[in-house]
């Protein structure tokens, strides 16, 4: 696991802006969206017969393990043990569909933010595998809290759509989209600005 002493990233007042303004954003995402969060849950309750937030174990900042909150949208499937997930994946319910589709099962990680463990913008956590493994320059990375949206992930919107296209998901998530991902979050990172944060919410909420 990583650990803050060895991984250099944005400065210290930046950092503090950007907490600042995650925080802000967080607060009024919550008063005025708390409504759709427990709705969602509540649908995505009946829909899957499991509980309708769902919790992962996720790699933060510094390597710092923290349980991130979703709407649920799929099923349980005994035979399927994979984080990696398609858009045609069969534990995907149709109300799952949708709230993927909408980002709606994201809501819930404004709480994440809220907190300390996530910002609006950053590299997208990943479970234990991915970003505690990094080496060398790619390990900047993990010196900003992940985020809910940012410049991977926009590249990357269709992924789901992408990953049932070819023959071999895991792998070619591993070997291409993965490395791609963390070139785009380390660019992020070391030509970081409030800026364009903000410019990449927007892309984010308008579908650009």
């Amino acid at each position: 696991m990583a650990t803050n002493n060895t991984i250099q990233g944005l400065s210290f007042s930046a950092t503090l802006k950007k907490r600042i303004f995650d925080f802000f954003l967080a607060s009024c995402g919550i008063f005025f969206f708390w409504w759709l969060i427990l709705l969602a849950a509540l649908l995505a309750r009946i829909d899957t017969g499991e509980n309708g937030f769902f919790t992962q174990r996720r790699v933060g900042r510094y390597g710092k393990i923290f349980k991130v909150i979703k709407i649920r949208t799929m099923r349980t499937v005994s035979d399927i043990d994979t984080s990696v997930t398609t858009s045609n994946d069969s534990r995907i319910t149709t109300i799952g569909h949708f709230f993927r589709k909408t980002k709606i099962d994201e809501l819930p990680q404004l709480i994440n933010v809220f907190v300390g463990d996530m910002s609006f913008v950053g590299p997208r956590p990943d479970v234990p595998g991915f970003a505690d493994k990094l080496t060398g320059d790619d390990r900047v990375v993990l010196s900003v809290r992940p985020g809910i949206t940012g410049p991977a992930t926009l590249q990357f919107r269709n992924e789901e759509m992408l990953l049932a296209e070819v023959e071999n998901p895991e792998q070619y998530n591993n070997k291409i989209i993965y490395p791609e991902k963390v070139r785009l979050n380390k660019d992020y990172i070391n030509n970081y600005s409030i800026l364009k944060d903000i410019r990449y919410i927007l892309a984010t909420l308008l579908g650009n």
